[in-house]
């Protein structure tokens, strides 16, 4: 089964915790979502997740906190095994900002919307489908 990696970026802000997502610019149905993405053959977790927070949202600088379980009812339909991590950025990022994603993956080309949210029972990751920010 391929692996796939979830990156849950955090910061902390006027003594709260905050979640980095985004929305895709061009197709708002997709709902909001942090990077994420499959490993490549013979690709390590690690290195998966450089990989994918340079792509997706253009950062280069990062520490990973922890690997966290990945929560929510679509894991047991999903056709990857995912891995979540909490992901400290080590560079200032945004309060808000456009990317366009690099690479050559399927989302290539696609514009990103980021933006720091405040990490609260009832934040709607992919439609509601994901909890796993309940452990952040």
């Amino acid at each position: 089964m391929r692996q796939r990696v979830l990156a849950y970026v955090t910061r902390e802000r006027d003594g709260g915790k905050e979640l980095l997502v985004f929305d895709h610019r061009d197709r708002p149905s997709a709902g909001t979502q942090v990077p994420a993405g499959r490993a490549e053959h013979g690709e390590s977790l690690e290195d998966c997740l450089r990989r994918e927070l340079r792509e997706e949202a253009g950062l280069e600088r990062f520490r990973v906190v922890r690997e966290v379980p990945v929560l929510g009812n679509w894991v047991a339909r999903s056709r990857y095994e995912n891995h979540a991590f909490e992901i400290s950025a080590e560079q200032q990022i945004a309060d808000s900002f456009e990317h366009i994603v690099v690479g050559d993956g399927d989302d290539a080309g696609l514009v990103f919307l980021y933006r720091w949210v405040a990490i609260e029972p009832g934040l709607a990751l992919w439609d509601g489908a994901d909890s796993t920010y309940t452990q952040l």
